[in-house]
C-alpha cells in the first residue's frame, strides 16, 4: 500500500512538473519547487495540487512577510487554467487588496461558482496581510538556526537547570504552532524558551 502511495505521489509530481515546465506555478521561479495542496481540498489530484517555490509557500503560509513586489506575478498567474492556481491567486490578491494593482486584478478575475466557493472556504482571504512570525524581545524576526541570547535567567521546569541571563542558545528551532515559543539546547538539554526572553544575535 505504501509503495502504491509513493508511486501515486511521484506520478502526480511528474504531472505537475510537466504542466508547469518545472517552474513555480505562481511566480515562475525554478528553485526549491514542492507540491502544495490547496486547502481545504487535498488529495484531489492535479486540480487541487500546485507546484510552488519556497518563497511563495512561506508567504502563503504566513511564515514570511508579504512582499507585494513578489506577488506582481499574480497578474499573470490568475489567468492559469489550473483551478488550484486560480484559488491561490484569488486568495493572495485579496490579502494584497490595499495595493491598487491587486484590486484591479481582482476586478478582472473570474472564477466559476464551484472554484469561488473553494477559494472562500478557508477564510484566508479575509485576513489581511498580517503574518504570524516568531519575534525576539526587540521585534526582530527569528528563523530556524538563529543564535539568541537570554535576556533574563530562567528556571527550567522539571529540572534543576537554571539558564543564566546572557546564555547564548545556538541553532534554535521555531515551535510551529506557537509564535511565542522556540526550542533550543542549554547544557545539552532541549528546552522550550519564550521569545520575549531572548535577543537575536546579529
Amino acid at each position: 500500500m505504501h509503495a502504491f502511495l509513493m508511486s501515486e505521489t511521484m506520478k502526480l509530481e511528474e504531472q505537475l512538473q510537466q504542466r508547469s515546465d518545472n517552474k513555480c506555478e505562481l511566480c515562475g521561479a525554478e528553485e526549491t519547487l514542492k507540491m502544495y495542496d490547496v486547502a481545504p481540498r487535498s488529495g484531489d489530484g492535479p486540480d487541487s495540487t500546485i507546484l510552488i517555490c519556497d518563497t511563495c509557500r512561506a508567504q502563503i503560509d504566513r511564515k514570511a512577510e508579504l512582499d507585494s513586489k513578489h506577488w506582481n506575478c499574480l497578474t499573470t498567474a490568475m489567468w492559469s487554467e489550473v483551478p488550484g492556481v486560480q484559488v491561490v491567486a484569488w486568495r493572495m490578491l485579496h490579502r494584497l487588496k490595499n495595493e491598487s494593482w491587486a484590486m484591479e486584478s481582482l476586478d478582472m478575475m473570474f472564477l466559476d461558482e464551484e472554484t469561488l466557493a473553494w477559494a472562500q472556504a478557508t477564510g484566508d482571504h479575509d485576513n489581511d496581510d498580517a503574518v504570524e512570525l516568531h519575534r525576539d524581545c526587540n521585534g526582530n524576526v527569528l528563523q530556524n538556526g538563529d543564535s539568541v541570547t537570554l535576556i533574563k535567567s530562567l528556571d527550567v521546569k522539571g529540572s534543576t537547570l537554571n539558564a543564566k541571563m546572557g546564555t547564548v542558545v545556538k541553532n534554535i528551532r521555531l515551535v510551529e504552532d506557537n509564535t511565542e515559543q522556540i526550542e533550543g539546547k542549554i547544557e545539552g538539554q532541549l528546552i522550550v524558551i519564550l521569545t520575549k526572553y531572548v535577543r537575536k544575535q546579529s
